[in-house]
């Protein structure tokens, strides 16, 4: 009981620091006196820490008088997922989410200390803390992570098996709570500037600067999740078009257009009431997407058990999307742009193209993954929206979006020069079309490939002689740290990483080549050019697992592709391939059936096959590691643009 009374106390200091800091704040702006808004953020965080120390000592110490312990702890748990078990369910992922949103609010706090008398510092302020209090209540009610087990536990449950078989469980989980939690950035924000009528100001350029960091937090997490999924699930691919997965690159999709679009506000006084839309809309799906995540109304590998939350979350859902309309109808005298776009080439044009295929693009995703919801509940039956659905539309999205990415840093403000514009696009073109010419001579022939192949070579030309300029700049001021923190070399580095892992993409599916093989011990076969053969059994026991590992070489590679029996759970199995991975491509091999009598367990039985035989899946994916780099250098481009020079400095630059 000690332990469930600390959580307890932990959360109820969280809460009130939170409930404090909305008080303190409202009564600050109505008396315009000083708030001490730093302290109670303070207090709130340090409850929040305070309740994860509790449930971290019950984890690494295997404590099972918390039933939460029990059911995702196992005295024969590793100490890594013993750690990473507070976010492998319902109750300790909303820990973790509240912990980073308590750092986010106490950072904003401390990075606009020297604004703290600004009034829509102030109402941003208000809005984090009201976020804080209410996901710290759904802890202190209906998903409490501090209830008591009184059973007596000798060993635990431990985690579900996917979340004890691949060290990233410790990456993207807190990465893509990181850019959820982010987003609250732009939206509390964006209502401050709603409520105080101050929406021509300077914060959406800087609100801009906290987007892209969650940005490339969930773009990073995301892409860690697609690689987790590839080296745990078995199945050969890195995205499935889950409804989880949706659930994800919704609020991605948003707060891309945001982020482009909210430069031409600051630029032209475009966009205004469009770019407070998509900060309140991102917000608005991460919510969104916490409700099917934790709701239990999706079916998913990713989506956790049924819950109670489900109310709460969809009310929380729409009380902000009524407040972000309410206040978008109230202010909107104030939000109407004297000017408008002067050409539909010209960059502006090119961002409102971009805004709305990034737009068009979240509507189609958010109609496939609600349909089957809908249609259970209109007509009773299920209905499921599979990859075909989202594939038609992503593909030529994709060129599309390459193709803005070419002309879009080209191209001027307001009109467009047809000879200028050739004059900076020549060179790229001619290289783009080199490259083509070059694949078609060395066998190349599928229109999708060099397609694509021919848009990411402009898009990276683009973004290659837009740094140039930079670091010219920067070398004739005698500055290269001016290069690095300049406006725009961020973007142009994520433009690059985006290049990168959209070429990954491509070549990967378009090429890939799937087989299932048949060996008996000591035998080989070729697969797409890889020489594979199989050298026999071995079994692998520990506290943690028990596996029957197959060895296997590929290209003198050794491989262990097995059938793995974790112990708790009621001995979860799950199939554990192994992939031999290199830059110019990746191997990834399967157990997938076992011929005889079926003594190999876990494993499919086939006796057709003579015994000792086994059906090996041999999937071989050109430049898919390409794909992983890409989300690195994304991430790297992302926290470039965060570290760049404030507005003000901009304003005088």
């Amino acid at each position: 009981m000690t332990l469930t009374w600390l959580g307890r106390v932990a959360l109820y200091v969280a809460f009130v620091g939170a409930v404090g800091g909305v008080v303190n704040q409202l009564v600050a702006l109505r008396t315009r006196r000083r708030s001490r808004s730093i302290w109670w953020a303070s207090v709130a965080l340090a409850g929040i820490a305070g309740a994860i120390g509790v449930m971290q000592y019950a984890l690494i110490t295997h404590n099972f008088s918390l039933a939460y312990v029990a059911e995702n702890n196992a005295t024969f748990t590793p100490l890594l997922y013993s750690i990473t078990g507070m976010w492998s369910a319902l109750e300790g992922s909303l820990l973790l989410w509240a912990l980073l949103l308590g750092a986010v609010t106490l950072g904003v706090i401390y990075y606009y200390r020297s604004d703290a008398a600004d009034a829509v510092v102030g109402w941003a302020t208000a809005v984090l803390f009201g976020v804080g209090a209410f996901f710290t209540f759904l802890m202190m009610g209906p998903a409490d992570p501090f209830v008591h087990n009184p059973a007596t536990v000798l060993q635990g449950a431990g985690p579900n098996a996917l979340l004890q078989d691949n060290p990233l469980v410790a990456m993207h989980p807190p990465l893509l709570y990181a850019g959820f939690v982010g987003f609250t950035v732009p939206f509390a924000f964006a209502i401050a500037m709603l409520v105080t009528g101050r929406v021509q100001d300077r914060w959406p350029l800087e609100q801009r600067r906290w987007t892209v960091l969650a940005w490339g937090a969930l773009s990073v997490g995301i892409v860690l999740g697609a690689w987790w999924s590839y080296q745990v699930l078995g199945w050969g691919g890195f995205w499935g078009w889950d409804p989880v997965e949706n659930a994800a690159l919704l609020p991605w999709l948003t707060a891309t257009a945001y982020i482009h679009s909210v430069i031409v506000q600051d630029r032209r006084g475009l966009f205004r009431v469009w770019n407070l839309s998509l900060a309140i809309a991102t917000f608005a799906l991460t919510v969104l997407g916490t409700f099917f995540t934790r709701s239990g109304v999706l079916q998913s590998v990713h989506a956790f058990s049924s819950s109670t939350l489900g109310p709460l979350l969809i009310g929380f859902f729409f009380a902000n999307v009524t407040l972000g309309v309410v206040l978008l109808a109230w202010r909107g005298d104030r939000l109407r742009s004297p000017v408008g776009v002067d050409h539909p080439l010209s960059r502006e044009g090119l961002f409102v193209a971009n805004n709305v295929l990034f737009v068009g693009f979240a509507i189609v995703v958010l109609l496939g993954t609600v349909f089957p919801l809908l249609y259970e509940a209109v007509n009773g039956g299920q209905v499921t929206v599979g990859t075909p659905y989202f594939a038609s539309v992503a593909a030529p999205l994709s060129v599309a979006l390459l193709a803005l990415m070419t002309l879009a840093p080209l191209v001027s403000w307001r009109t467009v020069d047809a000879k200028v514009l050739w004059g900076r696009l020549r060179v790229t073109a001619w290289a783009a079309l080199v490259v083509v010419v070059a694949l078609v001579a060395f066998g190349v022939r599928r229109p999708a490939v060099l397609v694509a192949v021919f848009l990411a070579v402009g898009a990276a030309g683009a973004a290659l002689r837009t740094l140039r300029g930079v670091f010219v700049s920067a070398r004739r001021r005698g500055s290269w740290r001016s290069a690095i923190r300049a406006p725009s070399t961020g973007g142009m580095v994520v433009h690059l990483g985006i290049v990168i892992l959209a070429l990954g993409i491509v070549c990967s599916t378009s090429y890939a080549s799937r087989a299932e093989v048949t060996l008996a011990r000591g035998q080989s076969t070729v697969v797409a050019g890889q020489y594979v053969s199989f050298g026999g059994f071995r079994q692998v026991t520990s506290p943690l697992l028990s596996a029957t590992q197959l060895l296997v070489t590929v290209d003198h590679h050794a491989l262990r592709p097995a059938i793995t029996t974790f112990n708790g759970r009621s001995g979860q199995t799950v199939g554990t391939p192994a992939i031999d991975s290199s830059l110019a491509r990746d191997v990834y091999v399967t157990f997938d059936a076992v011929g005889g009598n079926g003594a190999t367990s876990g494993a499919q039985v086939q006796g057709n096959l003579p015994a000792g035989s086994v059906v090996l899946g041999v999937t071989v994916e050109p430049l898919l590691a390409w794909l992983w780099i890409g989300g690195l250098v994304i991430g790297l481009g992302s926290l470039a643009s965060f570290f760049r020079r404030r507005y003000a400095d901009e304003v005088g630059a």
